[in-house]
C-alpha cells in the first residue's frame, strides 16, 4: 500500500527552509518567556520520565471530542459549552509544554512543530469564538464552530503525530542499546589509555560509549544522547548541585549524571543507560544490567 499524498507533503513541510526565520524569532519568544530552568525542565516531563506534553493533549482534545459528540445529541447544550470552555482554559499548559519542548528540536523536526502548533492556535480560536457564541445564545453557529475547530484540532494531531513517529521527536533515543549490547562483560580497553578527567568516545560491540576516568574510577554511559541522539563525549563535564559529576550534551545542554545515568536537566526526560565496569590486571570490562 502506498503512502498518502498528505505524508508526501509533509515531507515537504520538514525541508521548507523559508519558515527557519519564523521558527528563530518563535524560538527566541519561547526561550524568552519560558526562562526559569526547573519550570523548563517539568514541563519537558522531567520528573515524570517521558515528555508530559502527549498527557497534557487529553484535556483540550479529550473535552471537544466530548463537546461534538453532545452537540449531535438533543438537550446538551449546556454540557457542550461548559467542555468547549474548559479546552479553551486547558490550552495554556499544554501549549506551555509543547512550545518548550519544540524549542530544542532539529530543524526538520521545528518545521512541522511550527505548523501543529499554528493549527492549534487556530483551533483554540475557533473553540473560544464557538464558546462565546454558545454564550450569546447562537447555538447554530457555535456548533458549526466547534465542528471546524474540531477539523483544524485534527490535522494539527496528524502532524503531533508525525513529528512523534516519524520524526521521533520526544523518543528515547538510547532505548536500542540494551537490545542491541551484548550481554555480559565486555572488553573495553587498557584502563592506561582513558586520560583522566577527559570525556572519551569508544566502540564496544559497534556501539559508542562514553568514559570518564577519575584515578581507578572509571564511568561508562552510553554516548548517543537520549534525547536527540547527541554525542555525549563532545560535552563538557562538569558537577551539579550536589558535587556528583555530570555530562552535558552539546547539542541541548541535557545533563546526566555519570554515575547514575539519571537526567539532571532537561530537555532529555530518559536516562542515559548506564554500564558496570571493573578493573582486572589493567583491563577495563563493562556491562551492561539486563541487556541482550
Amino acid at each position: 500500500m502506498r503512502e498518502m499524498k498528505l505524508v508526501r507533503l509533509v515531507t515537504r513541510l520538514e525541508n521548507a527552509a523559508a519558515l527557519d526565520p519564523l521558527v528563530g524569532r518563535v524560538r527566541k519568544a519561547v526561550n524568552g518567556v519560558i526562562r526559569p530552568q526547573p519550570v523548563r525542565d517539568v514541563l519537558h516531563g522531567v520528573p515524570v520520565g517521558h515528555p508530559v506534553h502527549p498527557l497534557l493533549v487529553l484535556v483540550p482534545t479529550g473535552a471537544w471530542v466530548s463537546a461534538a459528540v453532545l452537540d449531535l445529541l438533543p438537550g446538551n447544550q449546556r454540557a457542550a459549552r461548559s467542555l468547549v470552555g474548559l479546552g479553551v482554559v486547558s490550552v495554556l499548559p499544554t501549549a506551555a509544554s509543547g512550545f518548550t519542548d519544540w524549542s530544542e528540536l532539529h530543524e526538520q523536526q521545528t518545521r512541522v512543530g511550527l505548523v501543529h502548533s499554528a493549527a492549534n492556535v487556530v483551533a483554540t480560536g475557533l473553540y473560544a469564538a464557538s464558546w462565546l457564541q454558545r454564550r450569546r445564545g447562537r447555538t447554530t453557529s457555535g456548533k458549526v464552530l466547534g465542528m471546524l475547530g474540531l477539523a483544524v484540532v485534527s490535522g494539527g494531531g496528524y502532524l503531533g503525530g508525525h513529528l512523534s513517529y516519524r520524526q521521533a521527536a520526544g523518543a528515547n533515543h538510547a532505548e536500542d542499546v540494551p537490545h542491541r549490547f551484548p550481554s555480559g562483560w565486555q572488553a573495553f580497553g587498557l584502563l592506561a589509555d582513558v586520560p583522566e578527567r577527559t570525556p572519551v568516545k569508544k566502540e564496544v560491540a559497534g556501539l559508542p560509549l562514553l568514559a570518564f576516568r577519575r584515578g581507578e574510577r572509571i564511568d561508562v554511559l552510553s554516548n548517543v544522547c537520549s534525547h536527540l541522539s547527541g554525542p555525549l563525549d563532545e560535552g563538557e563535564v562538569s558537577a551539579d548541585a550536589s558535587g556528583a559529576a555530570c555530562v552535558l550534551c552539546p547539542w541541548h545542554g541535557s545533563a546526566f549524571s555519570l554515575e547514575t545515568g539519571e537526567v539532571l536537566r532537561g530537555p532529555a526526560t530518559s536516562p542515559q543507560p548506564r554500564f558496570e565496569t571493573r578493573v582486572r590486571e589493567g583491563r577495563v570490562e563493562v556491562l551492561l544490567p539486563h541487556a541482550g
